[in-house]
């Protein structure tokens, strides 16, 4: 039998304390990003009725921490941010008028999705933008996914901007069957261009319209991607899809982001959650993306609010793991005082309690030293541990 005591569990890490520390200043600097926008912190339990995400079919059962209360109710851990803050706005929020700015910053848990940098148990920062629609809303918070990569030190970074509408409008036009139309989509987020063809001549469609669907997965790039499938498409539903991405990218060019833009229609995310824009974010040294998100209009109305959405996550987790491998060197964290003292002498405790206080305002940190170091010793201790300044008191009350 195995002694467990002394590991995690599978997909679960401690951390170092220089991690940690560099994990809250990124944490810090997300904060800044999304209230410097307007944006408003929210907190939900780590602990969710696993019918928020099941009843709703936004998360698969199997895909969740899940155990019993006293009562004997399924319960399950915090699998994401978006549901909980659509929870939240639907209920606790739902006389603010619209729209609605919120943000969190918690951990989050999945089960059994590790491996190439995901963990799971990870820390996701998202924006949730409630009640507004339009390329303005959508691009304010690709900004935001943006801006936040690259305040937490993300220089190589790469978005790929798609549009759910697009293919579901083409597929219309097509006149692809239910099945046709899922088995396509399926072979688009795979890549898989034998079975795209395949379907496409079972469906009889011709040489042109199969061509159309393969450049799903062949085209990517910019305006150039938009023109292209411009000219195959005559459905205005589809056009106006294409409108939406361009307007999306003129915005972006106005934010100082295109060069980070990578239209690919082949971006469509899962059937019946996303309804319009959808974008991740990658960077080299993991094969995930570090954030993702997009236009999710019908979510709210299965908790009783109807209101349009777009939102972003990001895996700070997943993002400190890119900067890693990347070669990001943390700095370790160090005090940069230690004060000792003479514990023979009266009142020298005192007067270093005092003067510990004292330089608490001058320095970061500063260690008071309770385990009877000698000045010399006090001295190697510092040395030891790359400990700037240390002070040692032998002096006591006075007469």
């Amino acid at each position: 039998m195995s002694n467990n005591k002394f590991y995690t569990p599978d997909g679960f890490t401690d951390q170092l304390p220089e991690i940690c520390a560099f994990k809250r200043e990124a944490e810090g600097k997300l904060r800044e990003v999304f209230t410097g926008a307007g944006y408003k912190e929210i907190e939900t339990p780590g602990i969710e009725y696993c019918d928020i995400y099941t009843s709703t079919d936004l998360v698969d059962a199997e895909d969740l921490f899940k155990f019993c209360d006293q009562k004997g109710r399924l319960l399950c851990t915090r699998y994401d941010g978006t549901v909980p803050a659509v929870r939240f706005a639907a209920n606790l929020y739902k006389d603010e008028p619209l729209p609605l700015r919120l943000f969190y910053i918690e951990n989050m848990y999945r089960f059994n999705q590790m491996g190439g940098g995901k963990q799971s148990g990870f820390t996701q920062g998202g924006v949730e933008f409630m009640g507004a629609s339009g390329a303005e809303a959508d691009s304010e918070v690709i900004a935001l996914a943006v801006e936040s990569a690259l305040e937490i030190g993300i220089k190589d970074l790469q978005v790929s901007l798609g549009q759910v509408k697009f293919f579901d409008k083409v597929a219309d036009e097509f006149g692809l069957t239910d099945e046709a139309r899922k088995t396509i989509r399926n072979a688009i987020k795979q890549k898989d261009s034998v079975t795209i063809a395949s379907t496409a001549k079972e469906a009889g469609l011709d040489a042109r319209d199969s061509e159309t669907l393969l450049m799903f997965i062949e085209c990517q790039g910019g305006y150039e991607v938009l023109d292209q499938f411009e000219q195959r498409v005559d459905s205005d539903d589809a056009k106006a899809a294409l409108e939406d991405i361009r307007r999306i990218l003129d915005i972006m060019d106005e934010y100082g982001y295109l060069k980070y833009i990578t239209v690919d229609l082949g971006l469509i995310g899962y059937e019946g959650y996303y309804t319009g824009v959808i974008f991740k974010g990658y960077t080299y040294e993991v094969g995930f993306p570090i954030f993702g998100g997009g236009r999710y209009d019908n979510v709210a109305e299965l908790f009783g609010r109807k209101m349009e959405a777009v939102g972003f996550s990001m895996s700070l987790t997943l993002a400190i793991t890119a900067l890693m491998r990347q070669g990001l060197e943390f700095t370790k964290e160090q005090a940069s005082a230690i004060v000792g003292y003479d514990r023979n002498i009266k009142g020298a405790r005192a007067k270093a309690i005092a003067l510990a206080r004292a330089l608490r305002s001058e320095y970061k940190s500063v260690i008071l030293d309770c385990s009877g170091l000698s000045e010399e010793e006090l001295d190697s201790y510092s040395d030891l541990n790359n400990i700037p300044a240390s002070f040692y008191v032998n002096e006591g009350e006075e007469g």
